[in-house]
């Protein structure tokens, strides 16, 4: 049935519980997982370049090893049951947008993701990223709460 599941985390408790379900999903079909992360690009404004420059660079650098966190803890779940893995990151404006387009890259058959990640404010401003991956995703996402 499924043999290639995408798994997008952010970090969050939630994004490791859809690993976990999309590991076991992977598991019953004896298919292969990719872990997506997403890293939001620095934002900045023209002030005080040398400045800015190295701040982002550090923020960079900072977002790649959570980045690599997150997709370690999902390999690890994948090494335990036995399961090809890919863990990748990418750098994204739109987190939805990259999901998408990374599941046809990657001829994925099924998205595993948590209902919603960071919450509050961010998400009221930003909207439901799952919400936007339900309405472009051109194969099943499976939402996990």
């Amino acid at each position: 049935m499924f043999k290639h599941i995408l798994i997008p985390v952010d970090g969050s408790e939630l994004s490791l519980r859809a690993a976990q379900v999309g590991i076991e999903q992977a598991t019953l079909t004896q298919g292969t997982v990719t872990a997506l992360h997403v890293i939001s690009p620095f934002q900045t404004i023209s002030y005080m370049g040398a400045i800015l420059a190295a701040t982002e660079f550090a923020y960079n650098e900072e977002a790649k090893n959570n980045a690599q966190r997150y997709l370690d803890q999902v390999k690890a779940l994948a090494d335990a049951a036995g399961l090809p893995f890919e863990g990748m990151a990418e750098f994204g404006d739109e987190p939805y947008d990259t999901i998408v387009r990374t599941c046809k890259d990657k001829h994925a058959d099924l998205i595993v993701m948590g209902s919603n990640g960071w919450r509050g404010m961010t998400r009221l401003l930003l909207g439901s990223e799952t919400h936007k991956v339900l309405l472009r995703a051109d194969v099943p996402v499976l939402v996990c709460h």
